[in-house]
């Protein structure tokens, strides 16, 4: 098929690897020309592929052409796009410059693009092609619920109640399905599945699309595992999609952000299902080195957003994945841990951990000495300098904060190696506002100084509450 294509005889034909799927691919080169040629054995799904193909590039979109095709024998001929994947190119110089402006910059242009997929490749795109399902509906949204309930969380032995679970499936399809969903979905919208071409992205495996959500996509893209994108960055990127969507459409951001926390949990899950069929069920252990990324994406979620809907059975098994110790081990993943530092007054009880896995410490402040006494310093609190002198200036403050920093340095050794991600650290005295501040911001300080590669949170309950923190 390439030497009829191309006009010039075959000189070389390389296999070249294929990930997560059964397809087959070769770089054919010829004497001027050269092609990706592509086996597939599934026919509905090459069908799929090779229509929306054409119909991109008719719209000027960055994805390969299609050169020939012999769709009895379950081959084709497509453009030969390169080496260089988004993942590769972030992996790359990320080793050399951590995510830098350049890596930024990049995703801000996929990011960007993708309306152009959702909304533009939407109009006349052939919908009956789509394999498995045209749209992604409750049919498919309970596939990937039980792919992941069946290869995941059997075989890494989460226990759940079956039906509780069950019933928690129906309440999150039944919210996610409140979001509109008459666009396209590419359905696997990430690092591996954009190539960088002189500097721009092309996309590449869109087989699976149908029509959906917008949210899905742009979940795929930012919370993809390995990819591991900064907290701060997936805000910005967060954003820079939203401003470009409005371009095309009006977007109500409240309503928009709810649903797409639902679409990141959803899709979190249905890569866990792939990694444990992959990983797990077919022994392919490569597939398994994703998953300390997920555990670590899912902790964040639990950390911070809270879903419009009661489903406690879910809720349970995403806290079990998430205190799992041996999902941790996997690969040679490096996880951001997380140190959670607040201040509180023993009036009010102690903070509850409702977003953690329960690992950290409480300190009592009270024994300390304390400025609140003074009328001087009634009115100011632990963030105030005439309070942080005070507190300087004695000797028992300084020795507590040593052990207290030394307890802390061994906590953040060990979960460092074992990859746990989330510590919380509370500091109590008798009104919250002047002892356990102080400590709290010196432990920060501490940590800041020490340790370039954790992410440091400080909250002043009390001082919230006054409207001072």
């Amino acid at each position: 098929m390439f030497e009829r294509w191309a006009g010039e005889t075959v000189r070389s034909f390389q296999p070249l690897e294929a990930h997560g799927s059964d397809r087959k691919y070769f770089r054919i080169k010829g004497k001027t020309k050269q092609a990706i040629g592509a086996f597939n054995p599934d026919m509905k799904e090459n069908i799929a592929f090779l229509t929306f193909s054409k119909h991109f590039k008719s719209l000027g979109l960055n994805v390969p052409e299609i050169y020939s095709q012999e769709l009895d024998k379950n081959i084709y001929l497509e453009e030969d796009l390169g080496d260089t994947t988004l993942f590769s190119f972030l992996s790359e110089k990320r080793a050399k410059e951590g995510f830098s402006p350049e890596i930024v910059e990049m995703y801000r242009k996929v990011v960007a693009y993708l309306p152009r997929f959702q909304i533009e490749a939407n109009e006349g795109l052939d919908y009956s092609v789509c394999y498995p399902r045209a749209s992604f509906d409750r049919q498919s949204m309970h596939w990937d619920l039980n792919y992941f309930k069946y290869y995941f969380l059997k075989l890494a032995k989460i226990p759940f109640d079956e039906q509780h679970l069950e019933n928690d499936f129906q309440k999150f399809i039944d919210f996610l399905l409140s979001a509109d969903r008459d666009y396209f979905l590419y359905r696997d919208f990430q690092s591996r599945n954009v190539m960088i071409v002189n500097g721009e992205p092309y996309f590449i495996d869109y087989q699976g699309g149908r029509k959906g959500a917008l949210q899905y996509d742009l979940a795929s893209l930012l919370f993809d595992a390995k990819a591991d994108i900064p907290n701060d960055i997936r805000r910005e990127l967060l954003e820079h999609y939203l401003n470009t969507l409005e371009k095309y459409m009006p977007v109500n951001r409240e309503k928009f952000l709810q649903q797409y926390y639902g679409y990141v949990f959803i899709r979190i899950m249905q890569a866990l299902g792939a990694y444990g069929f992959r990983g797990f069920y077919e022994r392919k252990e490569h597939f398994l080195k994703s998953v300390p990324y997920a555990i670590q994406n899912l902790e964040w979620l639990l950390h911070n957003v809270e879903l419009p809907i009661e489903i406690p059975a879910l809720m349970a098994v995403w806290e079990g994945l998430v205190r799992s110790s041996y999902l941790r081990q996997f690969g040679d993943a490096h996880l951001r841990l997380t140190v959670r530092i607040q201040s509180f007054s023993y009036k009010r009880g102690i903070p509850v951990d409702e977003k953690g896995h329960g690992g950290g410490f409480v300190f009592d402040c009270r024994m300390l000495p304390n400025p609140g006494r003074y009328e001087q310093y009634k009115q100011l609190t632990g963030n105030d300098k005439p309070v942080i002198e005070f507190l300087q200036n004695e000797p028992e403050v300084e020795r507590f904060l040593y052990h207290v920093n030394d307890l802390i340095d061994m906590m953040v050794t060990n979960y460092q190696k074992r990859n746990f991600t989330d510590i919380m650290v509370a500091f109590g005295c008798t009104g919250g506002q002047h002892r356990s501040v102080y400590c709290a911001n010196r432990l920060a300080d501490y940590l800041k100084s020490k340790y370039g590669n954790i992410e440091i949170q400080v909250r002043h309950r009390e001082l919230e509450m006054m409207g001072r923190g």
